[in-house]
């Protein structure tokens, strides 16, 4: 049996967070597939936000992650999924998020 290491995640105060935009194909599993990605290396996801695009085949997906040491290596693993189309990095301050604090406050 093998067992998988887990990065130890680092401690997030003072650390800056960044959102990743992936375009992806729409069909069932997909966020599961994104999420566990995540979740197997203890790489916290702070928001979630995924919605269809033009026809429905295609959905976008931003996530809310900290930015830390092992961010480029997810983001390379992101990017070998197969129904992973495209990733693209923004900074924390991207609107999507920033439009939707309202909501929660």
């Amino acid at each position: 049996m093998m067992i998988e290491q887990v990065a130890d995640p680092m401690p997030q105060a003072g650390i800056a967070k960044v959102v990743l935009e992936l375009d992806v194909n729409n069909h069932p599993g997909v966020m599961s597939h994104i999420c566990n990605l995540f979740a197997r290396r203890a790489f916290n996801v702070e928001g979630i936000l995924c919605m269809p695009v033009s026809d429905g085949k295609r959905s976008r997906i931003w996530l809310l992650v900290f930015e830390d040491h092992r961010l480029e290596q997810m983001i390379r693993q992101l990017e070998k999924l197969e129904d992973v189309l495209n990733v693209r990095r923004h900074g924390a301050e991207h609107e999507v998020f920033e439009r939707l604090e309202g909501f929660f406050h």
